[in-house]
């Protein structure tokens, strides 16, 4: 399966950037952005309360970020949340490209939405920086499914 192949329940990963892209698109600034994304934030799925201890917050991230993985069915679905608004969004958007796919899936996809939206110019370093470890630990999660598989 490669990552243009849609999920059993959705769009593919590309379909799904293509739609956040679109979805960006709509707003005139970043002001606007900004708030869509703190919806965003809102609207995640609550948190599994085991999870919120100190061995599944990510390093390397301003805020406070817990982020797990986990394979069901051949895929990783990932959880997270953060204290901080406007990352919670962003954590919101690499849950709806990444999480319900496949290793492979994982691995072979860019985050090109990123750029494509503007977020990576529109981030404070430190913020830039959280999104490298969330995107790094996705990534590492499915290389990781890949490498026991081989």
């Amino acid at each position: 399966m490669d990552a243009a192949t849609s999920t059993v329940n959705g769009p593919s990963i590309a379909e799904e950037q293509a739609e956040l892209i679109d979805e960006f698109a709509f707003f005139d600034d970043w002001m606007q952005r900004y708030e869509y994304l703190i919806d965003l934030g809102r609207r995640l799925p609550a948190f599994p309360e085991e999870y919120r201890r100190d061995e599944f917050k990510l390093k390397g991230c301003q805020s406070q970020v817990w982020f797990v993985g986990e394979k069901r069915d051949g895929r990783l679905v990932f959880h997270a949340i953060s204290d901080a608004a406007i990352v919670s969004g962003i954590i919101a958007l690499l849950l709806r490209i990444y999480s319900g796919r496949t290793p492979t899936e994982i691995v072979a996809t860019e985050p090109d939405f990123i750029a494509a939206i503007g977020l990576d110019a529109h981030l404070s370093p430190t913020r830039k920086n959280g999104l490298g470890a969330m995107l790094k630990a996705i990534r590492d999660r499915a290389q990781a499914e890949l490498d026991a598989a081989a």
